[in-house]
């Protein structure tokens, strides 16, 4: 009788703990607080800085991911092939570089907020750095006193994974912390607009990862030869000992359920009365974060019983579009949540009660 692996058990675990992480914390990024609207004849006040989030994703952009996924690949596939690795790894790690500077600060001025509560952040003091040509604005950057700290903190990463010494560089410790800023940021930022259109995007990137990691080398050559900090490791070690080597999860495969999943987490919010953004039902969300956690232990089960490589959209597509249909039909909301839109211009229509700041900041855009 065979022993378990409790190394490699261990290292499944830990990877499914950063995965899973990622994704609560992005998704509770990607919730923007109702306001109420101020009492007649009171002047509206902007409380604090918030950058303007981009459009939400919609059903024609979902379908065309699939194939602007599959011409990147096959582009660097054939990068590599036909001229090698070496410069579009220095490239792109001069990329990642700069990119994780922003990101990891980024994601150090969310866990600020979150730690302190918004209310005593916003009570520091706001300072601003202005750049003129004549009376012409060329630069203006507008942050709080813990700002000006901590995106330079947010640098560190960024350095020590590139110039750092032979132990710190390209260490599994700063891929994670990239990796995981990286995934955060993207779910905070990046939101598809209903249950349809995220069901067309895990049905378009089911088919797109089954047929690149099943149908060709292509998606495991380029994933392989990337030494960029596009994933997440954990060693396969109790000791946290590399010897072993790692197990890996791409950031695809993070972020992609996980917009589907921020969007269940938002229509709970949605459908609830509550200002916060901290207190309130989150059946959806609660069945999406299971149905994840069950897909990926799936493919790890699959990919350890068949030491074979295995495409993890496989099986979080199915699971978390049935948790939406299940949750739903469940609760007898099957047509309201499919009809329903993220757009911020149609949740106002159906709420004209409260405005969000993203609403606010559209609508003073359009003026």
């Amino acid at each position: 009788m065979t022993h378990p692996d409790w190394d490699l058990l261990s290292s499944y675990a830990g990877l499914l703990t950063l995965a899973c992480t990622s994704i609560y914390a992005g998704s509770f990024g990607s919730l923007t607080a109702r306001k109420q609207k101020p009492a007649e004849g009171r002047p509206e006040t902007d409380e604090d800085e918030e950058e303007e989030i981009p459009d939400r994703l919609s059903s024609s952009d979902a379908y065309l991911f699939p194939i602007l996924g599959s011409f990147v690949l096959s582009g660097l596939y054939l990068v590599v092939k036909f001229f090698g690795k070496e410069w579009i790894n220095w490239l792109l790690q001069w990329y990642f570089t700069f990119a994780g500077v922003g990101s990891v600060g980024k994601s150090f001025i969310s866990l600020a907020k979150w730690t302190i509560g918004i209310t005593h952040w916003r009570k520091y003091e706001k300072s601003r750095i202005l750049v003129l040509q004549g009376s012409k604005e060329i630069v203006s950057i507008s942050m709080r006193t813990p700002s000006w700290f901590l995106i330079p903190l947010g640098a560190l990463p960024s350095i020590l994974y590139t110039f750092g010494t032979s132990t710190t560089r390209r260490s599994a410790l700063l891929t994670d912390m990239l990796g995981l800023s990286f995934s955060h940021n993207a779910l905070s930022l990046l939101k598809i607009d209903s249950f349809k259109t995220g069901c067309i995007l895990l049905s378009g990137l089911f088919l797109y990862d089954v047929w690149w990691v099943f149908g060709t080398e292509v998606m495991v050559k380029v994933a392989t030869t990337l030494d960029v900090p596009i994933k997440l490791l954990w060693p396969k070690s109790l000791a946290f000992s590399s010897e072993r080597g790692f197990t890996m999860l791409g950031l695809g495969d993070i972020v992609v359920p996980g917009m589907f999943i921020a969007l269940a987490l938002r229509y709970d919010y949605y459908r609830s009365s509550e200002l916060t953004t901290r207190s309130f039902s989150k059946p959806y969300f609660y069945a999406a974060m299971f149905a994840y956690i069950a897909g990926l232990a799936t493919t790890m089960s699959v990919m350890h019983f068949f030491k074979a490589a295995q495409p993890a959209l496989l099986y979080l597509s199915p699971a978390c579009i049935l948790s939406f249909i299940l949750t739903a039909l469940v609760r007898g909301e099957i047509k309201d949540a499919w009809n329903w839109s993220d757009e911020p211009e149609k949740r106002t229509a159906d709420n004209p009660d409260t405005v969000t700041q993203d609403e606010k900041q559209k609508s003073k855009k359009r003026n």
